[in-house]
């Protein structure tokens, strides 16, 4: 993994635990919810994340983006798989997608540079 991405992954965890310390029940149902759905199932965890990505993507939420984009590739996601789905986040999202879509890029290639 990347110094970048370690980095985030830390300060994601860490700021779930800050959650975690208030959250009522409503709040861990939805955390719980959302660690599920990405599960193996009828579809395979790397779609999946690569679905989180496009959406990820559309709405424009650069933390949710590099979240699913190291996941994307810690579940075995190519070069060819992440480029069309940031193609389809893009034709859906439209040109605002494009700034996310850089930082996006970004951090594909340095966890690239990271695991050879």
């Amino acid at each position: 993994m990347s110094q970048k991405a370690d980095e985030f992954s830390k300060e994601r965890a860490r700021l779930n635990e800050i959650v975690m310390q208030y959250a009522d029940l409503g709040i861990k149902r939805f955390f719980s919810l959302d660690g599920q759905v990405y599960r193996e199932g009828v579809l395979d965890t790397k779609t999946k994340e690569l679905m989180g990505l496009v959406a990820s993507a559309v709405l424009r939420c650069d933390d949710c983006i590099q979240y699913h984009v190291i996941e994307s590739r810690k579940a075995g996601a190519t070069d060819q798989e992440f480029e069309e789905t940031m193609a389809i986040g893009l034709i859906v999202g439209g040109s605002i997608v494009i700034p996310h879509l850089r930082r996006a890029f970004e951090m594909w290639h340095e966890l690239r540079a990271a695991d050879e």
